[in-house]
């Protein structure tokens, strides 16, 4: 499976030139089977989302996902902004083109830090969506930190963990560290996307990758460049590691 990272500078509060960003870079990997965007990919990190919060129901963004994944034949994962039933959510949408289905699942760590945790409702639920015979866990910025969360287990199965972010230079270690830790632990490969440029509160270095299973960077964005960079993933290759090296089997039950 072809999976292409669109890390994005995100202009803050704009969905639509966001939007044209995003297909600006997708342009570039026009046969991919998945793309992945940042978190809150059409406006930057809201964490005050009232008049940058888009309605679920009528959200451009969102049909934007529906439609170009319909268009081409792929699925498109990414978070945005949402207000729905009188809550506002860090929703991260995985948009499968090929069946019309919309997956999501809702932050669960908010970042109390920056006061998100204020203002969004918290997911309760884990989501994995299943998609051309891989299993993938969502995961969104903050919740990288929290291990037993994103734990492999018997109910919670899966071969790779998207993760998107708004993730600040100012902390660019701790990325660099935990997306190879939650690949390592959970024999998954992962999938990284942050963002580039500035907001109010932060500046973003970017640094998306693919990590192996194995923790290994298989391909990874230039920092500070916005661009689109692609791998294709091996199930075979991931069963093979986890067949040959069975740490899964030894690992704690919660």
């Amino acid at each position: 499976m072809k999976v292409t990272i669109i890390q994005l500078n995100i202009e803050w509060g704009s969905p639509a030139v966001n939007i044209k960003r995003a297909e600006q870079l997708m342009a570039k990997e026009p046969d991919s089977d998945l793309y992945v965007l940042p978190e809150m990919w059409s406006t930057g990190f809201a964490t005050e989302p009232t008049g940058i919060a888009e309605d679920e129901a009528t959200s451009i963004s969102l049909e934007w996902m529906k439609k170009t994944a319909s268009d081409r034949h792929c699925a498109i994962s990414g978070s945005l902004a949402i207000h729905v039933d009188g809550t506002y959510r860090n929703r991260h949408y995985f948009v499968n083109g090929q069946t019309g289905t919309v997956s999501y699942y809702d932050k669960h760590h908010l970042f109390r830090y920056g006061g998100e945790d204020q203002f969004y409702q918290s997911g309760e639920k884990h989501t994995i969506v299943e998609y051309k015979g891989f299993r993938f866990l969502l995961l969104t910025c903050y919740d990288l930190r929290f291990p037993v969360w994103s734990r492999y287990a018997d109910s919670l199965k899966y071969h790779a963990i998207i993760a998107v972010a708004n993730w600040p230079e100012s902390r660019q270690n701790a990325w660099q560290i935990l997306t190879r830790a939650r690949a390592i632990e959970n024999q998954a490969f992962l999938i990284g996307c942050n963002r580039v440029g500035d907001d109010e509160y932060s500046y973003y270095k970017g640094q998306s990758a693919i990590i192996s299973p194995i923790g290994k960077t298989l391909v990874n964005c230039r920092p500070d460049i916005e661009e689109s960079v692609s791998f294709k993933l091996d199930i075979e290759s991931l069963n093979h590691q986890r067949k040959k090296f069975r740490v899964l089997e030894d690992r704690d039950i919660y």
